[in-house]
Formats: structure tokens, C-alpha cells, sequence
């Protein structure tokens, strides 16, 4: 599993980041964006969900890898 932050829709309130910063980082100026080129450790799965579910302006998402 994997997570992305789409910067033009992020406005800062740093939901993801208070629920998972071990998923997410912030700039200078509070916006989000995926630590580790957005990998979530199966142990953290589940923060990444909430990070999705709590975020208002609907900036992240979880990007499945494709079967192969």
C-alpha cells in the first residue's frame, strides 16, 4: 500500500500528520506531503486509513499496487 498527497488540494490543517506522522511531513507553511515516497509498513495501514478518512479537503488517497 502506498499513499499520495495531492499538493494542490492540500490546505495545511495537518490532520494526516497529527494522526500519522510517521506517513507524513510537513513543510514551512504546514502543508503535508508522504515520507518514504509514500510506503505504508503493514503495521500502519490502518493509520493511513484514518489519515485518508480525516482529511477535509480529500488531498490524500491510497494507491494499491497493481497486480502484476
Amino acid at each position: 500500500m502506498r499513499i499520495h498527497v495531492d499538493p494542490a488540494k492540500c490546505q495545511g490543517h495537518n490532520r494526516c500528520f497529527a494522526l500519522a506522522p510517521e506517513l507524513f511531513q510537513l513543510d514551512n507553511y504546514g502543508y503535508s506531503s508522504e515520507r518514504n515516497g509514500g510506503a505504508v509498513p503493514p503495521e500502519l495501514e490502518e493509520k493511513a486509513k484514518l489519515a485518508v478518512a480525516n482529511c477535509p479537503e480529500l488531498a490524500i488517497s491510497i494507491v494499491e499496487p497493481k497486480d502484476q
